[in-house]
């Protein structure tokens, strides 16, 4: 019974990766599209999440400044870390500057904290990447039209959480395509 519960949870992962697929691949080249054209200009990634999100962000951050798959100089970007109200939004207000991206993966909960930093973002002049669930927890009302919404259709915060990586791993891999050109990876 344990084995047939253990089988399922990755049947429902892998039907959720497929899925996704298809319904996300257009926002996660539009937010990797942005990424790059902050990158290449200058500019640099702050990124910062909620719950499970919160975890997620240092290990973009770390793909960015180190390396992913491939090495490649480093690329400025900053994990922001603050579960007070309005810490993150501090943070986007002291270290963000015009042109840079800020990407929020909201891991589920109440994510008023994200949103108070993707307000203070859209006050330096900043584009907004947010990850999220089927629940889009009132995002397209704190987004501008430059800014993307990746929503994973999907409602269970496991699954969600899974392709949120996922998705962070195609921005990194995008990030190094268009920057580096193609390459076989081993």
């Amino acid at each position: 019974m344990l084995e047939q519960r253990i089988q399922q949870q990755f049947f429902e992962s892998a039907d959720l990766q497929n899925q996704a697929a298809e319904m996300i691949s257009r926002p996660v080249a539009d937010a990797a599209e942005a990424l790059t054209g902050a990158l290449t200009a200058g500019g640099k990634l702050l990124v910062a999440g909620s719950d499970v999100g919160a975890a997620l962000a240092p290990i973009m951050a770390v793909a960015f400044t180190g390396r992913f798959e491939r090495d490649r100089p480093p690329l400025a970007a900053m994990a922001l870390q603050d579960h007070r109200s309005s810490g993150l939004a501090q943070q986007v207000t002291a270290l963000g500057q015009p042109g840079d991206v800020l990407l929020l993966v909201d891991g589920g909960g109440v994510p008023d904290t994200l949103h108070l930093a993707a307000d203070a973002a859209h006050h330096k002049d900043m584009t907004v990447i947010v990850l999220t669930g089927a629940d889009t927890g009132g995002w397209r009302a704190h987004l501008t039209e430059t800014d993307v919404l990746v929503a994973v259709p999907h409602d269970h915060a496991a699954r969600v959480a899974e392709t949120h990586l996922l998705v962070l791993h195609c921005l990194c891999d995008a990030i190094d395509l268009q920057l580096m050109g193609e390459q076989d990876l081993p």
